[in-house]
């Protein structure tokens, strides 16, 4: 009988997230429930300002920063 030898396969293409990528999930996570919070209160200025760099700035970049 002979031995088969087990194939070890590496992954390259994995998508890793270092704390730098988390910090900026928290960052524009706050942001957007800061946002929503201020609107509830009546805020017509400042509320859209925090939910645009939540949803279109600090999210993106958590996504698409790298090492």
């Amino acid at each position: 009988m002979s031995k088969k030898k087990k194939e070890v396969r590496q992954k390259t293409d994995t998508m890793v997230f270092t704390l730098k990528n988390w910090i900026f999930f928290g960052i524009g996570l706050l942001s957007i429930i800061v946002g929503y919070v201020t609107l509830a209160k009546g805020s017509i200025t400042l509320a859209p300002i925090l939910l645009v760099l939540g949803y279109a700035v600090f999210i993106p970049i958590g996504i698409i920063l790298k090492k």
